[in-house]
């Protein structure tokens, strides 16, 4: 998921320089709800990875 952020980020930089601001802006708003979802959902798997059973040895 951060690799499509990444990917639309790229794309909204892009249309930005060639004067495409429609674009840009779709972009620009879906690379950050991307980015907020990839952070959120890493965030819960960190907390459940170090809230589990404690490892075996």
């Amino acid at each position: 998921m951060l690799r499509w952020a990444l990917i639309f980020l790229a794309i909204a930089i892009v249309a930005a320089i060639f004067g495409f601001g429609g674009i840009a802006g779709a972009a620009s708003t879906l690379a950050q709800i991307l980015f907020a979802v990839f952070l959120v959902l890493f965030i819960i798997g960190l907390i459940t990875h170090y809230s589990g059973r404690p490892r075996a040895v």
